[in-house]
């Protein structure tokens, strides 16, 4: 252990002195750029909040467009349970997307880079931005789950389901 400093006598007060040298350019330059990272990791979920909310606002009106397709203009919907659940895991996944989207108020302890929260509760700083980001994982993968069920209802309902054929409008009387 010819690293360790020797430990001092017995009767003496003074603590250990390690020896330490600064860090290499490129150890510095790995640090920043870690640093970096953890600040900046929310940005790509944020982007990807934004193109969720605009594909799950876009789906509803292209599976309108795809079932007067195949269906023809007079065609409609059966009621029931899939036409809920896909319309409905379309508006939680619209949901979770914003939930993502717009910030969570956090308390944290500017004062403290990286730790376990203190007895108030208060973030470090670190914790923050990794409790941030996977906040807004977690609710981009639920989303995206829920997203892709209700497609998988959609496309049961356009091509499993039977077709509601439309009620025939009531012949005219003739004199």
């Amino acid at each position: 252990m010819a690293d360790q400093p020797a430990p001092p006598p017995p009767g003496d007060a003074e603590p250990a002195v390690y020896p330490s040298r600064p860090p290499s350019p490129a150890g510095r330059i790995l640090r920043e750029r870690f640093f970096e990272g953890l600040a900046d990791q929310s940005q790509p979920l944020d982007e990807l909040a934004r193109q969720m909310i605009t594909v799950a606002l876009a789906v509803p009106g292209i599976y309108a467009a795809a079932l007067a397709l195949l269906r023809g203009q007079a065609a409609t919907l059966p009621d029931g349970r899939p036409l809920i659940l896909a319309f409905g895991c379309w508006l939680a996944a619209l949901g979770l997307s914003f939930a993502a989207l717009f910030p969570r108020e956090y308390k944290v302890d500017p004062s403290v880079l990286r730790g376990e929260p203190a007895a108030d509760d208060a973030l470090s700083l670190e914790a923050f931005f990794r409790n941030s980001a996977r906040r807004k994982y977690t609710l981009l993968l639920a989303a995206a789950v829920v997203f892709t069920a209700g497609v998988i209802f959609a496309v049961w309902l356009l091509f499993a389901a039977p077709a509601v054929p439309p009620t025939p409008a009531a012949p005219a009387a003739t004199p």
